[in-house]
């Protein structure tokens, strides 16, 4: 048995006491192989930062088994600069952080996979836009300088949006449920983001989807 750990902020962790608003990492369950479990220990709120210095990175890596995956998305609360506790510098800090992440897997024998943050609600002239474009830069070179597994999720899901248009896009967000919510999902849009990860995960090659 294969197991994927998922380490992420409010776009990837679950709600199961939520009837409407979900996460990504909530499904990704029902796009994997049957010999593969999925443990979402991704909280709200949380940045590389303050994953880390509460524990729950450690949490992890007290668990996972040589030949398990950690996949790390992180980012929408990094560039936070109004919350200078969970800020960090994408190309100093932020990349520092996400080192421990790879490193604390590797020396447990797992495999590492970073995912680039998922996109916002956040259309210009019809275009769906990057809200954290050095962050995603910063992390594609880390995985380059690491050789580590990457998921471009921001692209694919701008992508994603971009072709399901504005009135579907906006249903995937809480915003559609009448509050002004233009980053967390619905339980439609979460699913349909652990859908488009699967299937960049084959796209990789990867063998668990």
């Amino acid at each position: 048995m294969t197991t994927i750990y998922l380490a992420g902020d409010s776009t990837v962790c679950s709600y199961p006491d939520r009837p409407v608003q979900g996460g990504w990492g909530e499904f990704l369950h029902l796009y994997t192989a049957n010999d593969v479990s999925v443990i979402n220990k991704a909280i709200g709120g949380r940045s590389s930062k303050t994953f880390i210095e509460e524990g729950r990175l450690d949490d992890i890596l007290a668990k996972i088994q040589p030949g398990d995956w950690l996949f790390i998305q992180m980012g929408h609360n990094d560039a936070s600069t109004k919350k200078p506790e969970r800020h960090t510098d994408p190309f100093t800090t932020y990349k520092a952080y996400l080192s421990q992440y790879i490193q604390g897997a590797r020396e447990k024998g797992a495999n590492p996979l970073l995912l680039t943050p998922v996109g916002r609600f956040h259309e210009e002239n019809g275009v769906y836009v990057n809200d954290f474009p050095a962050y995603c830069e910063a992390m594609k070179e880390l995985a380059d300088e690491e050789q580590v597994l990457i998921v471009d999720l921001m692209k694919a899901s701008l992508d994603f949006y971009q072709a399901s248009g504005h009135e579907k896009t906006a249903s995937y967000f809480m915003l559609s449920t009448g509050i002004d919510d233009r980053t967390h999902f619905t339980k439609t849009g979460a699913d349909a983001i652990a859908r488009l990860v699967s299937l960049e995960l084959k796209d990789l090659g990867l063998s668990f989807v």
